[in-house]
């Protein structure tokens, strides 16, 4: 009578020897600390952190850019090392065109605490960049540096912490997204106008401003409503300056995370930067620095946790100017036309003295105090050496 008991208490303990191999699974090491430091917001919540190129000694300036598929320096950066770069026949992509570059192949970056090698860098022209932030922009770091480790950027406490490839428990408190991730993100976002719209959006840490449209996405679709009034702005990136227009749209949804009223720049697409239909426009810092996140390229995960600015206001002031920094002074480049600087007079090429009581400030100064819609302000400027004084009231892009 003994013997089945005996039989079905075998048969149970190899089912549950069977269970016990089947859970097993060869996984990754844990992932490492390598080295931690700090980096700089640029306006739009742009990253801007300190590096040095090959052996020498000098600190440059570098922007992280998911935005970027490489790693590139500024060509009079290297004037200035008095390197001759190799020509090549690869042609780089922005957002005012398309160009040949050359490479200096297999060169080092000395991060702080860590020195990665055999990069090849592309050269670039960033005057636009320099003058745009007022700060020397020596180069791009994008996905060849990305690629490597885990990001952890952290906007509250201005730092990067970058990591060995490996297992990582992400905190609790955020949201995991998957990206389609060749060699930039893509990731899917609800967009809501005249109508709703479940698209594909490039995530850009490097661009500064909240969104880009496509503007045939946009008329291919209706998505706007016929309420929205569109004003004249120029925005500036790799390749130079193009003419855009701002406008607001109802809502962005990005996973759980809801944004309401978001500014957006819409854009004709001369160059095919988004290869419509399959991106219909660009995710910028300005809604993404609202989090702090993880970047796991090797996973083709990026964790995303809500941070002290999540609730941030969205700036919606339109002055119809824009600012440059140029041989050490703020100059105002192109002046929208009807927009509230040219109605008080305001031209292209006048020297920024002060904006209401600000006076001698820097270029990121002088940017805030425009943000402010619906508020009067006076600036004062040199024209042809004449001291001259303007009074314009900003409007607000929210207004119907």
């Amino acid at each position: 009578m003994r013997k089945p008991v005996t039989q079905i208490l075998f048969c149970f303990l190899i089912g549950l020897s069977t269970s016990a191999t089947a859970q097993e699974q060869f996984v990754d090491g844990p992932s490492k600390l390598l080295t931690s430091f700090r980096f700089k917001q640029l306006s739009g919540g742009v990253i801007m952190f300190n590096a040095r190129f090959a052996n020498f000694p000098d600190t440059l300036n570098f922007i992280l850019d998911t935005g970027s598929g490489g790693i590139s320096l500024d060509s009079t950066t290297v004037d200035y090392f008095k390197i001759t770069p190799t020509p090549s026949d690869l042609t780089i992509l922005g957002i005012a065109g398309i160009r040949k570059v050359s490479f200096i192949y297999n060169q080092k970056l000395h991060l702080p605490g860590l020195t990665v090698d055999s990069l090849n860098f592309h050269i670039n022209n960033y005057d636009i960049l320099t003058q745009v932030y007022g700060e020397k922009i020596d180069g791009i770091v994008g996905f060849s540096l990305l690629s490597r480790y885990i990001f952890n950027i952290n906007y509250d406490s201005s730092k990067i912490s970058i990591f060995s490839n490996g297992r990582m428990k992400y905190p609790r408190g955020g949201w995991l997204y998957e990206p389609i991730l060749r060699t930039l993100p893509v990731q899917s976002a609800r967009i809501k106008d005249a109508i709703v719209s479940n698209s594909r959006f490039l995530f850009d840490i490097g661009a500064g401003l909240c969104m880009m449209l496509n503007s045939d996405f946009i008329e291919d679709s209706n998505f706007l409503s016929k309420k929205r009034v569109l004003y004249a702005k120029e925005a500036e990136g790799v390749g130079g300056k193009v003419d855009m227009h701002m406008t607001v749209i109802k809502e962005l949804r990005i996973g759980p995370y809801r944004f309401k009223n978001i500014p957006v720049f819409v854009f004709d697409d001369t160059y095919n930067l988004t290869s419509y239909p399959y991106l219909s426009g660009i995710i910028g810092n300005d809604i993404l620095r609202r989090f702090n996140m993880i970047l796991n390229y090797a996973k083709r995960e990026f964790y995303f946790m809500p941070n002290s600015r999540y609730q941030d206001p969205f700036d919606y002031a339109y002055s119809g100017i824009e600012l440059y920094f140029i041989d050490g002074h703020t100059v105002i480049g192109d002046v929208a036309i009807n927009s509230p600087a040219e109605e008080a007079g305001l031209q292209e090429g006048d020297v920024l003295v002060g904006i209401n009581n600000l006076l001698e400030a820097n270029i990121q100064q002088y940017k805030t105090a425009l943000q402010t819609a619906g508020e009067k302000v006076r600036i004062i400027v040199t024209r042809e050496g004449k001291l001259m004084e303007f009074n314009l009231r900003i409007k607000s892009i929210l207004s119907k």
